[in-house]
């Protein structure tokens, strides 16, 4: 159809109206499956999420390699800023707004000397917003009262009394074939 469309000239329109009105239809049905249909947009994470427990556990003072244990290897390093680290982390996922937190810490002489970023949330925080699951549905609590169970018929008493064992023993075929 649509190659038919592209092949067709403008002057053959108003011979054959027929094939315009196709090629009209065409094209809307095109433009309208792109504005209704939103493709999938994968969850995109960058960066080094640091988060307020980490960020608590840093005291100034602290040598340079005490720092990258607590917190990991920094996302940003620059060779003409060499006494400061930057960590940034970022969190882009679909129908929410972007999530940005940049931390950083700076130095003297290999020992930490300035904290500065943005207020960090704990890591229960952090899973508890990027948690995707739905939410369990509240379960009724099962309690009957004696009026209730009273609405129901009571149940014949069963029978405790053993079963009589079978007369003849049952024998089943053996599971493996006898060896030769």
């Amino acid at each position: 159809m649509f190659e038919l469309c592209r092949k067709a000239s403008f002057l053959s329109f108003p011979r054959h109206p027929l094939l315009g009105i196709a090629c009209l239809l065409a094209a809307l049905g095109l433009t309208a499956c792109s504005s209704v249909i939103t493709p999938y947009r994968p969850d995109v994470v960058q960066g080094n999420f640091v988060s307020r427990e980490q960020a608590q556990a840093l005291r100034l003072g602290m040598p340079r390699q005490a720092v990258r244990d607590i917190l990991g290897t920094p996302l940003v390093t620059s060779v003409f800023h060499s006494d400061r680290w930057d960590y940034a982390f970022t969190i882009r996922r679909q129908g929410t707004e972007p999530q940005l937190r940049r931390f950083s810490v700076f130095f003297k002489n290999d020992i930490l000397v300035q904290l500065e970023g943005d207020p960090l949330p704990t890591e229960a925080e952090f899973a508890a917003k990027i948690d995707t699951r739905a939410t369990a549905k509240k379960v009724p609590e099962l309690k009957a009262s004696e009026t209730d169970l009273a609405q129901f018929p009571a149940k014949s008493s069963v029978s405790l009394a053993p079963t009589p064992a079978p007369s003849k023993p049952v024998s089943y075929p053996p599971l493996e074939a006898p060896a030769r």
